[in-house]
C-alpha cells in the first residue's frame, strides 16, 4: 500500500493519494480531526477493557462473597460497595475473601478479619459504639445547633410590623404636621405653588 501511494505521488497522479496528502499537508483539517478522533476512541476503548471475570468454581462460595462483598466499603473508592468496585485493591480484598470462605470461616469472621485489619471504616454500616458514636450522632447534633441557632435569630428579629411605641408615635405625627404647614396655598399671581420651604 505504502509503495503503491508513493509510486502514484512519485508518478505525479492526482487522483492517487489524494485524500492522504491533503490531510498530511494541513488543507484537509476536518480529515485530520476525524482521524485523531477515531486514535482517540480506540485508545479509550482499549484503556477500558478489563480481564473478563473467570466463572464462579463454587456458586455457594461466590454468592456468600457477594452477600459479604456488599456490606464491605472499598477503601479505594469510598462511596462504592466491595463488590461494585474494581480497582485493584477490591479484587485482592475479595480474593482474600474467597481465600477464607473456602477455609472454611463463617460470614462473621471474615468481617471480623477485615474490621481487624483495616478499622470500623471498611464496614458500611459499623457498629454502635465509643468510637464510633460522633459517626451516628454527629448529624443530628448539628441538625439540633442548626435548629437551636434558626430560632435564636428568629426570636432576636424584630417584626415589621410592630407596633409604635406612643413616643415615636408623637414624633411621627409631628413630623407630619409640619410637612402640612411646609406646604403653600396657590397664590393669586398665577405662579405655581411651592410643595415645600425653599422651593422656588
Amino acid at each position: 500500500m505504502s509503495s503503491q501511494l508513493r509510486h502514484s505521488r512519485e508518478s505525479g497522479n492526482p487522483a492517487s493519494g489524494h485524500i492522504l496528502d491533503s490531510c498530511f499537508r494541513g488543507n484537509d483539517v476536518p480529515a485530520v480531526k476525524w482521524i485523531a478522533a477515531v486514535a482517540l476512541a480506540l485508545t479509550l476503548c482499549a484503556t477500558h477493557a478489563n480481564e473478563a471475570v473467570p466463572l464462579a468454581e463454587d456458586p455457594v462460595v461466590e454468592q456468600r462473597l457477594v452477600n459479604i462483598a456488599e456490606e464491605l466499603r472499598c477503601l479505594v473508592c469510598q462511596n462504592e460497595s466491595l463488590a461494585g468496585s474494581r480497582s485493584d485493591l477490591a479484587m485482592d480484598l475479595r480474593r482474600e475473601i474467597r481465600g477464607l470462605i473456602k477455609q472454611g470461616k463463617s460470614d462473621q469472621e471474615v468481617r471480623d478479619f477485615l474490621v481487624s485489619r483495616y478499622g470500623d471504616f471498611v464496614l458500611y454500616r459499623p457498629p454502635v459504639k465509643p468510637t464510633t458514636w460522633l459517626l451516628w450522632g454527629g448529624p443530628f447534633v448539628l441538625l439540633a445547633v442548626g435548629l437551636a441557632g434558626l430560632i435564636a435569630f428568629l426570636r432576636r428579629r424584630k417584626p415589621a410590623d410592630a407596633a409604635l411605641s406612643p413616643e415615636d408615635l408623637r414624633l411621627a405625627n409631628a413630623l407630619l404636621n409640619e410637612e402640612r404647614k411646609d406646604v403653600s396655598l396657590p397664590s393669586s399671581e398665577g405662579k405655581a405653588p411651592a410643595l415645600l420651604k425653599g422651593d422656588s
